[in-house]
């Protein structure tokens, strides 16, 4: 898989699912073999959806000892992150929620799902917890659903080593602004990783960037910018879904994402789009952006 994604032109890191890519691996030599083959990594990401018996819950099991397992499991894995040099972990919760009225009592969960994340953020002050939230699926409701709450976790849980991961498709059908969500994070926490895909916002389709709502990815781009994010630009796509070629979906990504920041940077030389923006003056704004776009 690594010497497959160390062809696709423009590619330069990767990300690994904990423990899914480093079962019976060492983490240290893992890494070494994915520099070998001149990618980098950019962080790991926890998988509670293989392990039975945390269909119904991670940090928010009803089990003490499944709980307890769900929370070794994730330490488990900061130490795989700081092995592979890439001292970073992203949590998507999915299995923590619910989806039945009078299935769970909403406070003591929510305290459980704070309870877990300090914990694991605690575990290795040097590892930057990220938060990747998602509205459902495959629970009915996740407990983190949108970026509102998700900040509210953040600051409840109270360490600086938490922050947020935005996956656009995930924010399309929370009925976000993409943009807005990004501002959001960026005020009141820190956006540490970008997920960029697309999708009708009905659910997660993982398609290629830009196949749909290319306009929200050009300004959640231009945000990010402006707030001085320098992580990695993550591709969380679905080719295999319906066969398509896993390379040259990837590269066609980086070659859209690259004309879109081509845009950002004619957006930003522009002198009239910051007037236009403090006025609200959606017209001429529109206008400046579809000359970016599409030319004069």
């Amino acid at each position: 898989m690594v010497e497959r994604a160390a062809a696709v032109e423009g590619l330069g890191v990767l990300d690994l699912n904990y423990p899914d890519h480093l079962v019976d691996a060492d983490p240290s030599t893992l890494a070494r073999q994915i520099r070998d083959c001149g990618l980098e990594i950019s962080g790991l990401a926890m998988r509670y959806y293989s392990i039975p018996e945390m269909r119904l819950g991670a940090f928010t099991n009803p089990d003490p000892k499944v709980r307890q397992q769900a929370i070794d499991l994730t330490k488990r894995g900061v130490d795989a992150a700081v092995a592979c040099g890439a001292p970073m972990m992203t949590l998507w919760l999915g299995q923590d929620g619910f989806d039945y009225a009078f299935q769970a009592d909403y406070a003591k969960i929510w305290d459980m799902e704070i309870d877990g994340i300090r914990q694991i953020a605690a575990h290795n002050p040097d590892v930057q917890i990220s938060i990747e939230y998602k509205p459902n699926e495959p629970r009915a409701y996740s407990l983190l659903p949108d970026a509102a709450t998700t900040l509210l976790a953040v600051k409840e849980v109270g360490l600086t080593n938490v922050g947020v991961t935005l996956d656009m498709a995930h924010v399309l059908y929370a009925d976000e602004q993409p943009a807005f969500a990004a501002a959001l994070i960026a005020k009141h926490s820190k956006l540490l990783g970008i997920h960029l895909n697309d999708g009708y916002a009905k659910r997660d389709d993982g398609l290629m960037v830009g196949a749909v709502h290319s306009v929200q990815t050009i300004e959640l781009l231009r945000q990010i910018k402006h707030d001085g994010y320098d992580g990695a630009l993550y591709f969380d796509t679905f080719p295999d879904l319906t066969g398509l070629d896993p390379i040259k979906e990837c590269e066609a990504n980086i070659r859209t994402v690259r004309h879109m920041i081509d845009v950002v940077d004619k957006l930003d030389s522009h002198n009239g789009l910051k007037g236009a923006v403090e006025r609200q003056d959606a017209v001429t704004s529109q206008g400046i952006l579809q000359s970016a776009m599409l030319g004069n």
